[in-house]
C-alpha cells in the first residue's frame, strides 16, 4: 500500500508510531495530485512546495515527540471559499481574479495550529452555487459529473489526491459530491464550525465540514474544527465534546428512522435497493427499524431556495451590478432571479423554516436518528441536464440532488453520507444518517459500525 492510499486514522497512527514521516506522506500524495488530477481537475492550485516546507517542519516536530495530535502532517485540500494567508480564495470565479486572502479563516487556522499540511485549493461549483461542479470529473469517471459544490473536496479524497478535504454545504454541498465519490461527508449542525473567513453563499444555510475516506476520519477532523468564534455570528459557545465513535460496531438500542415519504419518493431503483439494504444491515448490528413520516415535505424545495436566493444575491449586489459578464451564465441567472424576490417572499420562507425545525425535532423525539439516500441518483454524465423517472415525470438535475439533501439544511440538523455500495456501472451510492441538533456523536457511531462491518473500499481510478 502506498503512503496516500493510508486513511487519516491510519497514516496518523504511522506518523506517531514513526513508522511513516510526514515527508514521505505529502511527497506520496503530490505525487498522486501529478497522476490524477490532469483527468479529474479537483485542484484550482496546488501548493507543492508550501506543502514539502510543512511535511519538513512536521518532520521535526515529529522527531523531536512534539505531536500535535492525529492531523500532524497529515495533507488536506481546502474548497476553494476558505481563506488561507497570503493564498488565492478564487471561489473557481473570474470575479475574484487577483484576490488574496489577508488572513486565515477560522478553520484554516485550526488545521494549521493541529498540523495539518495545505496540499491546494480544491475546485468548486462557481461561489458554491451549483451541485455539479462542471470543471471537476468524477473520481470514478471522469466523463461524470462530480457533484457540488464541494466537487474538487470530494474527487481529491476519492482519488487519493489529499487524505482528507474541507467542503461547505448549503443545499448539500458536501453531502452530494460524497455520495457520488464514494467517500464520506459530514455537514455538522448549524453553529457547530465557525464560518468566519469561508467566502459565504447563503448565510443562514452555509455550514463547513469534513470529506474523509471513513467515518473515524470525519471525527478526527471535526474534534479539530469545532468551537466557538465570536467572529462568526452563528457559531454557538458550548462545551467541547469528542466525536470519535466507538470502536465495537454494537447499535443495541439505537433507534433509525426509516422514512415512509419524501426520501424514497422519485429515487433510482439501485439507489433505493442499495440503501435499504443498508439500513437493514444496521438492524443487524443491535438498531431498531422505526417507520417516521417527515412533515412538511411540500414546502421543503420553496422553503429552500426561498432563503438561499435572497441571500445570494445580496451577498452579490456589489459585483453583479459592477461586472456581470464575469459570472458563469448558470450562476449570473440565479443571482439575476434573486433580485426579483420580494421581502414578503424571503418572510414567508423563514417562518416556514422555523416550523419545519419545530416538526423535525418532534420526529427526532421518537427516533435516534433518521437514514435515507443521501442522493436520488448516481452521477449522471457530463452536461445532463434532467432526469426522467418510472412514473415518466423528469426533474432538473440539479433539482433532484439538492432535494433529499436541503431538509438539513433548513432545519439545521447534522448529517452524514456513507457509501454503501455501487451501481451497475460501477457508480458510487451513498446512504445519509440524519439526526438531532449536537447528535453528530451518534451519527458518527452509526455510520462507523457501518463501516467496520463492511469490506474495505478501494480508491478511485480517477483516470
Amino acid at each position: 500500500m502506498q503512503p496516500y492510499e493510508l486513511t487519516l486514522a491510519d497514516a496518523a497512527q504511522q506518523i506517531r508510531a514513526r513508522r511513516l514521516s510526514p515527508v514521505e506522506l505529502v511527497d506520496s500524495v503530490l505525487d498522486r495530485v501529478d497522476q490524477v488530477d490532469p483527468h479529474v481537475e479537483a485542484y484550482v492550485a496546488v501548493t507543492a512546495e508550501q506543502a514539502r516546507s510543512a511535511a519538513r517542519e512536521a518532520e521535526r516536530e515529529a522527531a523531536r515527540g512534539a505531536f500535535r495530535g492525529p492531523l500532524h502532517g497529515v495533507p488536506a485540500g481546502l474548497k476553494d471559499l476558505i481563506d488561507v494567508a497570503g493564498s488565492p480564495t478564487s471561489a473557481s470565479s473570474r470575479v475574484r481574479a487577483g484576490h488574496r486572502a489577508a488572513a486565515d479563516s477560522t478553520v484554516a487556522a485550526r488545521l494549521r495550529a493541529a498540523g495539518s499540511v495545505l496540499v491546494g485549493k480544491t475546485h468548486t461549483h462557481e461561489f458554491a452555487y451549483g451541485l455539479t461542479t462542471p470543471q471537476t470529473g468524477n473520481a470514478w469517471d471522469p466523463g461524470r459529473v462530480a457533484g457540488g459544490s464541494s466537487g474538487g473536496s470530494a474527487v481529491a479524497v476519492a482519488a487519493g489526491a489529499a487524505t482528507f478535504a474541507l467542503g461547505t454545504d448549503t443545499g448539500g454541498s458536501i453531502r452530494v459530491p460524497a455520495a457520488l465519490n464514494g467517500v464520506v461527508g459530514l455537514k455538522p449542525t448549524y453553529g457547530l464550525v465557525p464560518r468566519h473567513g469561508v467566502t459565504s453563499l447563503s448565510w443562514s444555510l452555509d455550514h463547513v465540514g469534513p470529506v474523509t475516506r471513513t467515518v473515524q476520519d470525519a471525527a478526527l477532523v471535526l474534534d479539530v474544527l469545532a468551537g466557538h468564534d465570536p467572529r462568526d455570528p452563528a457559531s454557538l459557545d458550548l462545551p467541547a465534546v469528542g466525536h470519535r465513535p466507538e470502536q465495537e460496531p454494537d447499535l443495541t438500542g439505537v433507534r433509525v428512522g426509516v422514512p415512509r415519504n419524501y426520501f424514497f419518493d422519485h429515487v433510482d431503483a439501485e439507489v433505493e435497493t442499495a440503501v435499504r439494504r443498508g439500513i437493514a444491515h444496521l438492524e443487524t448490528l443491535g438498531a431498531r427499524l422505526v417507520p417516521v413520516d417527515i412533515p412538511m415535505t411540500r414546502y421543503i424545495q420553496a422553503t429552500q431556495w426561498g432563503l438561499m436566493v435572497p441571500e445570494a444575491t445580496a451577498y452579490h449586489e456589489g459585483t453583479l451590478r459592477t461586472v456581470p459578464e464575469l459570472y458563469q451564465a448558470d450562476v449570473r441567472i440565479l443571482l439575476e432571479a434573486g433580485e426579483l424576490m420580494g421581502a414578503g417572499d424571503y418572510l414567508r420562507a423563514q417562518r416556514s423554516r422555523t416550523l419545519m425545525q419545530e416538526e423535525w425535532a418532534r420526529v427526532l423525539e421518537t427516533v435516534d436518528v433518521i437514514a435515507a439516500p443521501a442522493v436520488p441518483m448516481t452521477a449522471v454524465k457530463a452536461g445532463q441536464e434532467s432526469v426522467t423517472w418510472a412514473d415518466g415525470s423528469t426533474e432538473a438535475v440539479s433539482d433532484a440532488y439538492v432535494r433529499l439533501s436541503s431538509p438539513a439544511n433548513i432545519t439545521g440538523v447534522p448529517a452524514l453520507s456513507l457509501p454503501v455500495g455501487h451501481d451497475t456501472a460501477g457508480m458510487p451510492i451513498g446512504m445519509q444518517v440524519l439526526g438531532r441538533p449536537f447528535g453528530e456523536r451518534q451519527l458518527l457511531r452509526v455510520g462507523h459500525a457501518y463501516e467496520r462491518t463492511q469490506s474495505a473500499r478501494p480508491l478511485a481510478p480517477a483516470a
